[in-house]
């Protein structure tokens, strides 16, 4: 089965560019021109990853970002963020809201059709571990289901961020390059950049405290990375 998109862009050209771009490889596409209609279709139907464009004329796109990060059966989603906001701050926002990729019109239909394709690549199961990590100090990862447990609680992750805590937690006590974070938690074709794993980890390091507030077990080494500290015994 081919696998099956949702567009969320207002603009009708560019809604047939992206549609006749993404078709062309295989892909199945639904379009929705509102946010509204966007969430009746999620609502109705499963897709495997979004595109989507964030001025839209009901709402701010990122709004609809946010709601599936919080939605338990949706927090895996690939979502790529299409907007003609290309500062930094747009890019930044998007991915504290759980973005996988952010791209700025105008684009290359072919480089958004690669960078979807890489996206569905990476969320494929075939790619997730198959060996489970055992309970480490406060941290229980179950790497099978993708899941983390930090104090007994299940924490409420995306892919990117459970990919992130999981290799920190297998290499406890390490300090990790962000380029091997980025590898990672993105693949070696990705375009990331090293912000993007700083803003990762302020993310992980909310969650973390919004369950334990004095939790500060990811410590940042300047010029180095980052680290995941944990008592010695829970490291073994």
């Amino acid at each position: 089965m081919p696998a099956r998109l949702l567009l969320v862009e207002d603009d009708p050209a560019i809604a047939r560019t992206v549609i006749y771009t993404l078709e062309r490889e295989g892909l199945q596409v639904n379009h929705s021109l509102l946010l509204g209609d966007a969430r009746s279709l999620l609502a109705q139907a499963h897709f495997d990853a979004l595109i989507l464009d964030v001025g839209l004329p009901d709402g701010n796109g990122l709004e609809l970002l946010r709601e599936l990060r919080q939605h338990p059966a949706r927090q895996s989603t690939p979502v790529l963020v299409l907007s003609a906001h290309g500062e930094e701050i747009d890019r930044v926002l998007g991915l504290e809201l759980g973005a996988d990729d952010y791209v700025a019109k105008p684009f290359s239909p072919r480089e958004l059709a690669a960078r979807v394709k890489g996206l569905l690549r990476r969320a494929s199961p075939a790619q997730a571990p198959v060996a489970a990590t055992p309970h480490a100090g406060p941290f229980h990862d179950d790497t099978v289901g993708q899941r983390m447990h930090f104090n007994g609680q299940p924490l409420a992750l995306t892919r990117r961020e459970y990919r992130l805590l999981s290799t920190l937690l297998a290499g406890a006590g390490r300090i990790h390059s962000r380029d091997s974070l980025l590898a990672a938690a993105w693949g070696d074709d990705s375009d990331s950049t090293d912000r993007t794993i700083d803003t990762h980890i302020k993310t992980l390091r909310a969650k973390l405290r919004a369950i334990d507030a004095g939790c500060d077990c990811i410590t940042t080494h300047r010029g180095m990375g980052y680290c995941l500290d944990l008592p010695a015994a829970a490291r073994g």
